[in-house]
Parts: C-alpha cells; structure tokens; sequence
C-alpha cells in the first residue's frame, strides 16, 4: 500500500481512510437518528447509543492517521488547475471537516463525561474527560447537536463539490480519491 501521493492520486491509504471515514461517520449519523426507534431505557437504544460513541471515537482516532498520512507528501495536482478562489474555498472546507471530524467526538466524550457516564471503546472503558456536571453536559450538547448538523452541510458541499468537478469542469478532482479499478 503506497504511503505517499503520486502526482495524480492519493496514496492508496489516503484513499481507504477517506472512504472508510465516510462510512464510519454515515454509522455514526443512523446510529443517532435511529436511536430514536426504540424505548429510552431500552437495551436495544443503549447499545445503538454505545455504537454511536465507539464509531465516533473510531472517527477520532482515524483522523489522526489521515492527518499523517496528509502530511507525507503535497496532495496531487487538480487538472487543468482551478481557480485561486476555488482552490481557497477547497482549503477552508478541508480545514472544516477537519474540524468536524476532531471536535465532534471530544464534544461527545464531554456530554458523556458531564453527564456521569462512562464511554466504552472496543471493550475499553475510557475515563471521564470532566467531572459530572449536568448544566454543562446540556450545553456541550447543545453544541455537539450543532455541529452534527453543520457536518450533514459540511460533508453535503464536499460531495457536491467533487460531482460538481466530476460532472461538469471535468477535471481529475474525484479521480484522485478513487480506488484503482
């Protein structure tokens, strides 16, 4: 598995992490929306909750590969090259979802930890990050509601960017995150 970007694609682990993150964050968004199909206090609701926060945390941790695995080497060249306020806005939304992808699982593992509970990674208790208040487990989930809702935006554009590039610029955008065929 190349490690480092070629000058038309992705290495092949910038890719399977890209695709794979794109899974895991779909898990973890029906988790939560489904979660409202059963019983509160229902065993059924507690582990679709659990599977919510282990994905999440999974989130968390894969980002820090896909950063390295980022910082290997430039990211190949988009052709015929975009403008400067595209190639911009590329970055910033990058950043974003960078973002999304650290903060929303600490904003989560906060709420848990406010609210008293505990978060169980793969069969690994994980200890609290703060002390149980539950005024501020409301509000840090407030906040984590927010930016769930911002990531549905976020990765939204980012899908509809790359069509759009694929579709009608016809540039190699998309191509440069596809698995070989």
């Amino acid at each position: 598995m190349p490690w480092k970007n070629s000058d038309t694609r992705y290495s092949s682990l910038s890719i399977a992490l890209h695709w794979l993150m794109l899974v895991l964050l779909a898990v973890v968004y029906a988790c939560i929306e489904l979660r409202g199909q059963f019983p509160k206090g229902s065993d059924a609701r507690t582990l679709i909750v659990q599977m919510h926060y282990m994905f999440g945390l999974t989130v968390f941790v894969l980002v820090w590969l896909r950063l390295f695995a980022r910082s290997l080497g430039a990211a190949p060249k988009i052709v015929p090259a975009p403008p400067q306020w595209q190639a911009a806005l590329a970055t910033l939304m990058h950043v974003a979802l960078y973002v999304f992808m650290i903060g929303m699982p600490i904003f989560g593992w906060l709420t848990v930890s406010a609210n008293g509970q505990s978060v169980m990674f793969y069969g690994i208790e994980l200890s609290p990050l703060i002390a149980e208040n539950k005024d501020l487990a409301k509000q840090i989930k407030g906040w984590h509601e927010l930016g769930g809702t911002l990531g549905y935006w976020l990765i939204g554009l980012h899908a509809l960017a790359g069509l759009y590039h694929h579709y009608f610029i016809r540039d190699n955008t998309v191509q440069r995150m596809m698995p070989k065929r």
